[in-house]
């Protein structure tokens, strides 16, 4: 086999393959040998059908497979070999001209491949980056002592209907005809719930003002929505295309009148949300508890903005590169081209994506560089250690703070199944490993912020 490659401008690079007889011919013959073991053709006996007939049958598709299969091999340990920092896959030449396996070898393939640009990203103590330390004060605390106190709360019975507590109706409801009867073969549902604080009309959630057990309202529920047949059908428990056919007024008989307390803020309380080993004794425990893990919680959020404004800083220093553009435009519309059936979707698909990728790709090769020269690598253990981190954040968002280790585990291990999360979890991984060696790197800028302003900055950069 002979490979060549041409770079003349150093990033469209033209490989060319030419295959001889001999680079397949045992492989081919090994795999109709195994074929001719196996084949069962009428008349002969298993083992014994002429080799001539097997090369008749399966012949061309088996040479098919092994070319291709050789192209595949020898093509990435070309890549490998001379080190050639690739960009996606490689297309078939455009110029290429078709190959007829049906004639013998030699066979001739070329391929365009895109070559990365060379520049250098370099970072030392004469870069200076923000670095936004988030405050943690009482106000942040006190949502943090409201946040836990609101899910660990519970529902009491309340002697009347209080919208601004959000209080859930509980009661029987009944489908009214025109003269304000129960409608015959109309809807009724018992212990239905209903929550008039959030309708859409003021004039319908008025009339539940002060309800008590034993009232009976006559609503709309059509009206009381707004025509929104999706809260309507859920409502009155029908398919939305049914909603239609109920658009007159309902009665409904309170039964009970159910108001979420918060749970008191005690020893409960905390021991809850951080077990009955963690120490806390009292309340200004809790509230030292909570400071501590909104600082790591804030600090991951500071971090992650220290990453963003290195990436920026990095692509301002590297400047604008030349790419081969028309070979990624083909490599990114062969990697979307089941959704983009025309010319028109494949021009707006390339004005809406193209340049955005260029600056993630210039990164993605920028902090590659700086990975190398951090001497940071990433293995599996890294790798399930950001899955941890992950599964702990998902229970976090549900007041569920000291979850068993066996749990966690569990969770990132099933997270890590799909191949795409294994991906992000590496990139997670490298990430965090380069903010921290970066932090020692660069000069920070510090910048005390609060969580308010930290927030409204973030909006703002990501309009």
């Amino acid at each position: 086999m002979q490979i060549s490659f041409e770079n003349p401008d150093k990033v469209n690079g033209l490989l060319t393959m030419t295959v001889e007889e001999n680079d397949f011919k045992d492989d081919v013959e090994k795999t109709l040998k195994n074929y001719r073991k196996r084949a069962n053709v009428p008349g002969f006996r298993p083992g014994q059908v002429p080799m001539g007939l097997i090369k008749r049958q399966f012949g061309t598709s088996v040479k098919v497979d092994a070319i291709n299969k050789l192209i595949g091999e020898q093509l990435q340990k070309y890549i490998n070999d001379n080190k050639i920092q690739m960009l996606g896959q490689p297309l078939p030449h455009e110029g290429q001209e078709p190959v007829d396996l049906e004639k013998d070898a030699p066979y001739t393939f070329q391929f365009d491949i895109a070559v990365a640009p060379e520049f250098e990203a370099k970072l030392s103590g004469r870069d200076k980056v923000a670095y936004y330390d988030i405050k943690v004060d009482d106000k942040l605390i006190d949502q943090q002592v409201e946040m836990f106190a609101n899910r660990a709360g519970h529902y009491t019975t309340a002697d009347s209907y209080d919208p601004e507590k959000r209080d859930v109706l509980k009661g029987d409801l009944r489908e009214l005809d025109e003269n304000g009867n129960t409608l015959e073969g109309g809807i009724t549902e018992s212990d239905e719930s209903l929550m008039p604080a959030y309708f859409d009309d003021e004039e319908q959630k008025e009339k539940f003002k002060d309800a008590k057990p034993g009232d009976i309202i006559t609503f709309n529920p059509t009206a009381a929505y707004k025509g929104g047949e999706t809260q309507v059908a859920s409502l009155l428990k029908i398919d939305r295309e049914k909603v239609g056919e109920h658009k007159g007024d309902f009665s409904f008989q309170v039964t009970e009148v159910s108001r979420w307390e918060k749970a008191e803020v005690n020893e409960e309380l905390w021991q809850g949300i951080y077990g009955k080993d963690s120490g806390i004794k009292d309340e200004k425990g809790f509230r030292e508890a909570i400071a501590k893990g909104l600082a790591e919680q804030l600090q991951g959020d500071s971090d992650f903005k220290f990453l963003q404004d290195v990436r920026a800083h990095v692509l301002k220093k590297i400047g604008k590169l030349q790419y081969p553009d028309e070979m990624l435009k083909r490599i990114l519309l062969a990697n979307n081209e089941k959704n983009l059936k025309t010319e028109e979707d494949k021009q707006k698909f390339i004005d809406e994506n193209y340049k955005g990728s260029l600056d993630m790709l210039t990164w993605d090769l920028a902090k590659n560089q700086l990975a190398v020269a951090a001497e940071i690598k990433v293995d599996d253990k890294d790798v399930e250690a950001a899955a941890e981190e992950m599964a702990r954040m998902q229970f976090a968002q549900y007041g569920m703070s000291n979850v068993p280790e066996e749990y966690v585990k569990n969770y990132a291990k099933e997270l890590l199944k799909k191949e795409e999360t294994v991906r992000q979890m590496a990139d997670r991984a490298l990430d965090q490993k380069l903010i921290e060696k970066l932090k020692n790197v660069v000069k920070l800028d510090h910048k005390e912020i609060s969580l308010d302003d930290f927030n409204k900055m973030m909006q703002e950069e990501n309009k």
